[in-house]
């Protein structure tokens, strides 16, 4: 019987340990930085330039999604000549720096299916409803089409200048980044 009994435990504990791996998300490459042509990387709020030769991490993943994800809050202008390039992927427009909107990393974007749909934000006390209306590409980087900018990490909600005075930040750019969580909506 203990024999039974110690077998179970350990075929319990290996099935644990295998499903916690299988959420895990792990790199899907590395892509070579390439030095941006000049005027060509908007460093509004502190953005980072690609390094030439510098080696990026890539991911097709996110950490998963609980009701109480973690997250890093980063800063983002979603308006035309902003930090964030291009029209947002969701609509093709530019949204003002008034607007409470976000962009997600790569795998919580999911192929698009949060587009337009609000998440809640939990940060600094407070707690605000955004709206999802872009990719923060963590797959790609380096390149025209990601104003020559390193792919995004993988656990990034990329957030409006509204997001952060709604969460009580008035000054984002001298916080850079901060730790949340995060729900859908």
């Amino acid at each position: 019987m203990r024999q039974i009994s110690l077998l179970f435990i350990i075929c319990l504990l290996f099935l644990v340990l295998n499903g916690a791996e299988s959420q895990t998300c792990n790199p899907s490459g590395k892509i070579r930085g390439r030095k941006p042509p000049p005027g060509q990387c908007n460093q509004e709020h502190d953005s980072d330039c690609c390094v030439n030769g510098k080696l990026y991490t890539t991911y097709k993943c996110s950490p998963p999604i609980s009701g109480h994800t973690k997250a890093t809050l980063t800063l983002n202008s979603f308006a035309a000549g902003g930090d964030g390039g291009g029209p947002s992927e969701c609509d093709n427009h530019y949204h003002s720096d008034d607007e409470l909107v976000v962009a997600l990393s790569t795998g919580w974007f999911a192929n698009r299916k949060r587009c337009l749909n609000y998440i809640t934000i939990y940060g600094n006390g407070k707690n605000v409803k955004a709206k999802v209306v872009d990719e923060c590409d963590s797959t790609m980087g380096c390149d025209s089409e990601h104003d020559f900018q390193p792919p995004c990490p993988n656990n990034i909600v990329d957030a409006s200048p509204a997001v952060w005075k709604a969460l009580g930040i008035s000054d984002p750019d001298n916080v850079g980044e901060m730790d949340i969580y995060w729900s859908d909506a």
